[in-house]
């Protein structure tokens, strides 16, 4: 008859990415954050639940590319520092998903902590401040909800009102201009990447004083 022991395993708090790395969800290092897996990640996250039309899932990647080109449009004088957080903005999502906004309010700060060591550990990997200034992080944080707000009413089923409500109405802006059409995981990904390699040559075209 087996011995028991009072002894237990802990939970396994890593994750395998396609890169190799182990990436430990509770305590992530930058060493094993690669910008492949992000992008890879991202672009097989659905946003809204999966509740848009298209052939395809409108995906997070996408989103990402989004939020930033609206970012870069209504803030003055982007650098490529501020244009690479904006692109980031939803990186931890390539490991935890993109839950809506009333689950995570249920989960509440379990669910923002774990997001927030994910976003630190992202920003350090990337040269990027761990937290980001006020002012900056307002920005994107209104570039998203522009974003949101198209993205609800041309793909997630919302009304207008229902959507003002939530999101906000933009001003000067229409979805004609905006890249909205959900598009496969692969096509996405490499959207992503261009894009991210894109801001990494003009970081290093003029780097930071």
């Amino acid at each position: 008859m087996p011995v028991s022991s009072s002894k237990t395993t802990p939970p396994r708090a890593w994750q395998r990415m396609l890169s190799g790395r182990r990436l430990d969800l509770l305590d992530p290092s930058p060493l094993d954050i690669e910008i492949s897996d992000i992008a890879h990640g991202l672009a097989r996250v659905a946003r809204w639940n999966g509740q848009t039309e298209g052939d395809h899932a409108y995906s997070v990647a996408q989103h990402s590319l989004l939020v930033e080109d609206i970012f870069c449009r209504i803030t003055r004088d982007v650098t490529p520092e501020c244009a690479m957080a904006a692109l980031l903005h939803d990186a931890p999502e390539y490991v935890i998903g993109d839950m809506i906004s009333p689950f995570k309010a249920t989960l509440g700060d379990d669910y923002k902590s774990v997001e927030k060591r994910l976003q630190r550990a992202i920003h350090l990997r990337f040269t990027l401040p761990p937290d980001l200034p006020a002012k900056l992080k307002k920005a994107i944080k209104r570039a998203d909800q522009i974003a949101a707000f198209f993205e609800a009413t041309q793909l997630a089923g919302f009304g207008v009102a229902e959507a003002s409500r939530f999101f906000g109405r933009p001003r000067g802006m229409s979805p004609e201009e905006l890249r909205l059409e959900p598009h496969p995981p692969k096509l996405a990904q490499a959207a992503f990447l261009e894009r991210f390699k894109k801001i990494e040559e003009s970081r290093r075209e003029f780097p930071s004083k």
